[in-house]
């Protein structure tokens, strides 16, 4: 089966991965959508911060304007090197939001979307994804393609089961009073 359009989201630290999985698992898809998504909450609580000290005017020294700037440079970069790993014709796209709205808004016309696990990768199970990642594979309005950055952990990593519980008894409850005799 050939897939239309795949998103891939590339992600600081994990894009490798999701790139070479897409290479992969869909090797005939119509359309590759790189996407980076820059969180806004750092560099909106930098301007906040220094809005607040030193007023509006100062545009210039704006430490969220400047860091707003790095985030897109550095996108950019991660971007085209996503591209040249990819080794074929694709769309890059980087937006700034919040994130995991962003990318499920990018992956509504999707066939595909490709996500690494980005939590606790120690060990397997629902703590390996972090909160965006959990939300975007929960909401996700196409079939996700869940990697894993490195080398998945061994089975034994999976917690035990959890010990039964004991049987359910009723509670007790002592026998209603004797009406008074008379």
């Amino acid at each position: 089966m050939s897939l239309g359009k795949v998103v891939v989201w590339v992600v600081e630290g994990t894009w490798p991965a999701c790139v070479d999985a897409a290479g992969v698992h869909a090797p005939d898809a119509g359309e590759i959508v790189l996407l980076h998504v820059t969180g806004v909450d750092v560099p909106g609580a930098a301007h906040g911060a220094f809005a607040g000290l030193l007023g509006r005017w100062h545009r210039e020294r704006d430490p969220g304007v400047r860091l707003a700037e790095l985030a897109t440079a550095a996108a950019d970069q991660l971007l085209r090197d996503a591209a040249a790993r990819l080794g074929r014709p694709c769309t890059t796209t980087a937006r700034a939001g919040r994130v995991e709205r962003e990318v499920l808004a990018v992956a509504e016309d999707a066939d595909l979307l490709v996500v690494a696990r980005d939590g606790d990768r120690r060990r397997l199970g629902p703590k390996s994804l972090g909160p965006p990642s959990r939300f975007v594979v929960d909401h996700a309005p196409c079939p996700v393609l869940l990697v894993w950055p490195e080398t998945a952990p061994d089975l034994t990593t999976i917690p035990p089961p959890p010990q039964h519980p004991p049987p359910h008894h009723p509670p007790h409850h002592p026998p209603p009073p004797h009406p008074p005799q008379h």
